[in-house]
Formats: structure tokens, sequence, C-alpha cells
């Protein structure tokens, strides 16, 4: 079934975390004229499949003749084929202001705060730090071109690169003053140092001097399987242990963030979880501090739970149905909601999905979780 606009019940709403389809060429656009021979491309191989080209060098890690599948929410045929070209298959709204606006309009949203597609693809096959703050720098500035006129409905949100914290803490500068509210980071590094290791305290400096909130977003990874070295899963089991390997590995980089003190360090970061649901976050609070309080080696100031309530904060899948449950417990400002538009793993029923998973929430949560979070922690206006 192809996705079907539906205009959703509550006024005043926000989704956290939509996504563009950037155009092919925006690299060749984008980039200094130094780096353009080695610019992020879509070629088209012998067989007439779409190939990512990073580096000059064939991507590994999309499979060929995928990318024409990454705005196909809501398609049941996801097998890639030579005619399934990306440009021809762009969703409404995925790269165009006016068709977004549009968008936000039927399906009675507010806003929108957008993160990429195709540059959720390169960094894990891209070793080179300043090719890769060059490729981030080059989606920043054209994010922040594509949302400028929206009159503020559409909130770009900065690309940055763990490769390099002082580029990536001089770019988030230059990318707030181009109208970037926010910035995100994938949940690796290629130099396998942890997230909140104090190597990368100049970007969380600067994220902190900003009052701009940082997100760990999932992306590709350097794995060319989930679990490798641990497990051999044959082909049927790779997708749903996909899912669950980017999860964990969103949640070990959030986890480093409170154990190697960070949190203690920038007391005023404002540290975000997206696209790995929500409904996890309790059960992995209460275990990070019953060890603490089990074996007493809590070398840090506050327990897990106290550090997420004083300064984090996760996105919500429409589709999760013991999320909302836990909402008050853990806390309530620390929750907002994510569509994910278009990309096809996540449910194109996303407004009969919230407006349920809203349903047994109080009328304050329900309109924190809805929008008033992502206005007070991204200072949005309106």
């Amino acid at each position: 079934m192809a996705y079907e606009i539906k205009r959703f019940p509550h006024n005043g709403t926000i989704d956290a975390d939509g996504h563009v389809l950037e155009p092919a060429d925006l690299w060749e656009h984008y980039l200094p004229q130094k780096y353009k021979q080695r610019a992020l491309r879509i070629k088209v191989d012998n067989e007439g499949y779409e190939y990512l080209e990073i580096d000059g060098r064939p991507s590994h890690r999309s499979r060929r003749g995928s990318l024409g599948l990454l705005g196909a929410m809501g398609d049941k045929d996801q097998r890639p084929r030579p005619e399934r070209r990306y440009a021809d298959r762009m969703p409404f709204g995925a790269c165009d202001m006016t068709q977004r606006l549009s968008l936000l309009e039927q399906e009675n949203l507010d806003k929108a705060l957008l993160y990429p597609t195709l540059g959720l693809l390169w960094e894990a096959e891209l070793q080179d730090p300043e090719l890769s703050l060059a490729y981030a720098t080059a989606y920043n500035r054209w994010i922040a071109d594509f949302c400028r006129d929206s009159g503020g409905r559409l909130v770009p949100i900065a690309q940055l690169t763990l490769l390099d914290p002082q580029g990536s803490a001089s770019e988030l500068e230059r990318a707030v003053r181009d109208g970037c509210k926010g910035a995100w980071v994938n949940p690796f590094n290629h130099h396998k140092v942890p997230h909140g290791s104090p190597v990368h305290d100049v970007l969380y400096a600067k994220c902190q001097e900003l009052n701009v909130p940082l997100a760990i977003h999932p992306t590709f990874t350097p794995h060319d399987k989930p679990a490798q070295g641990i497990f051999d899963l044959p082909s049927e089991a790779v997708l749903y242990a996909s899912m669950m390997w980017l999860r964990s590995i969103v949640q070990q980089a959030f986890i480093s963030y409170i154990s190697m003190g960070t949190l203690d360090r920038f007391p005023s970061l404002k540290l975000g979880i997206l696209e790995a649901g929500s409904g996890w976050i309790g059960a992995m609070l209460d275990r990070l501090d019953a060890v603490d309080t089990a074996l007493h080696r809590r070398k840090v100031k506050l327990s897990a739970t106290q550090y997420f309530r004083r300064q984090c904060f996760v996105s919500g899948d429409p589709d999760e149905t013991v999320a909302p449950h836990t909402i008050d417990k853990v806390g309530a400002d620390c929750f907002m909601w994510a569509s994910d538009y278009p990309h096809p793993d996540h449910p194109h029923t996303w407004v009969d999905d919230l407006t349920a998973y809203v349903e047994p929430l109080s009328p304050q949560t329900r309109a924190k979780v809805l929008g008033d979070n992502v206005r007070r922690i991204y200072q949005l206006e309106g």
C-alpha cells in the first residue's frame, strides 16, 4: 500500500525526526572545489542498478539498486530493480520545500525537524576526518538553504562527525549562524573512542555554550553484519538482528556519556536519542541505577535516572505500544515522537499509530510529547 496522507487530530504537533531525500548532486554543488572529485555520488552499473559512490569507490554497505527504496514508506514491494531510481522515486515533500510545507498542512503538523537520508550512509565507509567534515558541512549548508524560506516550520539539524571534534565544533558554530537548531552524530566512530570520552569535549563544550541539543541518530555502521564475530546469521535473520543491533549501538554510545562523566563535565548539555525507540529507556535506567546500588562503583555524581531527567531526551516511535505507559514514570519532560517519514522501515500508518500512542496520556503529558518538549529543548518559536 502506498503512503496515504491523513490528518492528525491534535494541534500543535511537531515531528522530532523527519527526513529529506537529498538531491543526488548535493555534494558536487556544495563541496569546496578541492573535494569535488571525491564527492558523494549516485552512479549506475553495467546492469542498470544504481549504487552509491563514496570518495571514488562503490559503497559496500548499501545494496546496489536499493537507493530507489529509501523513500518507500508504505510500499509493499521493496525489491531492488534497475528501474527503481532514486530521483524518480521521491515521495511527496521529500526534496521539495513547498511540497513539504503542504504535507505539514495536510497532516496538521506545526513543524518538522529534518535529518538526512544519503547522509546516514556514508560515514560507515569513510575514515578520512577532513573529507568527513567536508561532506557534513556540504549537507548542512544545503539543509539550511532548503529550510530557509519555510517560516520556521522546517527545522534544519546539522550533521557532525566525531572523527574531527574540533572541526565539528567550528562547523556547529557556523551552522547555527546559518539557521540550524540542533546537531546529531552517528552511534559509532572509526577511532573506537567512546562518545563520552574527553577526547570529544571540545564539541560538547561548544554545544553547551551555544545551548544547542546534540542527538545520537542511527546510521549504517562499519560492521558488514549484525553481531559480527558472535553469530553467523542466516539471511532470513539479518533484518530483525540489524534493527536490534543498531539500537544496542545507540544504547552503548548513550551510556558512555553517563559512565565517562560527560554529563558531569557539561551539566547543561542537552543530549538526545533518536530513532531507536523509547520503551526500553526506563528498564535500562533502572538497571544502571541498580548496579550502582549493588556494586558501589559509581564514579559520577548522579544516578543514570537523575542525569536522564536533568538533561536528556528520547524520541518515541508511533508504533510503540508499551512506551506510552512508561513516560510519566521516567519523566514526561524527556519524551517526544518522530515519524521517520519517508523511510520504509517505519509503518506508513503513523497518524493512526500516534493517535493511539497518546490516547492514554494525560492532557498535560500529551502536549509535552507531541510538541512542547521539542519547542523547549530546541528553542523553537510558535
